[in-house]
């Protein structure tokens, strides 16, 4: 067994303090990961706060992993020691059902498993990338393009690959309106990305105090919908919406933003059932559908188009002493845009 550095959570109340466990030994098939960026996401905190229920205690945290390969198996044929590599929600799945074959592991029928707070084959729990290292099977290892900034690059693994795979499967491109509701680790990704299929990008936010950044990271418009007037005004004006607000809001208020046949695209989670109107879908044909992260192949696709296009994420860099203050800006929403850990500081 390999000893193991890393931050945990040890019930749903306590803070994430320094935590000494165990990573197995590299098999034949497997990449160990000298880690050295990890980002917060929001679900992390969900998580190490058990706000979904059926956490597993010790946590740690962390599914937006990059690092440095120092190991690997007699089998491993894609890295080679000294590789960047990543790792991002999940670290396993079924590998037999329909969703798996297609390439779709996160829709795996058995569930995946996930790179924290979930059990592995073996029945042990897994610990995420708050952490110095992780060991991990080659088939769900990414690998990171050269010239991108691996600090920039780990929320790709999660905030990236969350908008990348909704937008890319609904074939949102040029000559389309697309509007991203929230300008957050997801939101802010929602505008780069969009922008770089050719569609026309306008961020709908709270107030106008996002304005310049949304406008910065590529939108041609921003909306502020704490103002009475805006929803009459943007009244089927998009092709497509992409929510990325885990907050509770009215779904009928923003699909009434849509043209006909236009399509709202949840990648948000709100924690309590949303009232749903037959209206608003029925009278102009509109759908609302739902996207979770992405699948080993297309998350590829994304890093490698990123690496071309030099698309990272906007962060802030903090030692890992500072979780758990950055776990409450992140409910302030004080960043901008994602928490990225040096795990030199561990």
């Amino acid at each position: 067994m390999l000893p193991t550095r890393g931050y945990a959570a040890q019930n749903p109340t306590s803070k994430l303090a320094p935590f000494a466990f165990e990573r197995r030994e590299p098999g034949p098939s497997d990449v160990l990961i000298e880690i050295a960026y990890c980002g917060i996401c929001h679900s992390d905190i969900h998580q190490a706060r058990d706000e979904w229920g059926g956490a597993l205690f010790p946590m740690v945290p962390g599914h937006e992993i990059v690092g440095r390969v120092t190991r690997i198996g007699a089998k491993v044929t894609r890295f080679k020691v000294g590789d960047l590599a990543g790792v991002g929600c999940f670290v396993d799945s079924c590998r037999t059902c329909e969703s798996c074959r297609a390439g779709h592991e996160q829709y795996c029928e058995t569930m995946p498993v996930w790179t924290y707070n979930a059990k592995d084959k073996s029945g042990g729990p897994t610990f995420g990338g708050y952490a110095n290292q992780i060991v991990v099977e080659e088939p769900y290892v990414l690998r990171i393009p050269a010239g991108l900034a691996p600090d920039g690059a780990a929320p790709l693994l999660c905030a990236g690959i969350t908008t990348w795979s909704p937008l890319r499967h609904w074939g949102v491109g040029k000559g389309h309106r697309l509007a991203v509701v929230g300008l957050g680790g997801l939101g802010h990704m929602g505008v780069k990305f969009g922008k770089a299929f050719g569609a026309e990008v306008t961020v709908l936010s709270r107030s106008d105090s996002k304005k310049q950044d949304a406008l910065r990271l590529g939108a041609t418009d921003h909306q502020a919908t704490g103002h009475p007037e805006t929803f009459a005004k943007l009244a089927r004006r998009f092709d497509f919406i992409l929510d990325t607000v885990s907050a509770p809001h009215d779904f009928n208020d923003y699909l009434e933003l849509l043209k006909t046949d236009g399509t709202m695209i949840l990648v948000g989670a709100p924690p309590a059932p949303t009232p749903l109107a037959a209206f608003p879908l029925v009278l102009r044909r509109r759908r609302l559908v739902g996207s979770l992260i992405g699948g080993i192949r297309e998350t590829q696709e994304m890093l490698d188009f990123c690496g071309q296009q030099r698309i990272l994420c906007d962060i802030e860099t903090i030692p890992i002493q500072q979780v758990n203050d950055a776990y409450e800006r992140v409910l302030k929403s004080d960043v901008r845009y994602r928490f990225v850990i040096d795990m030199k500081t561990l």
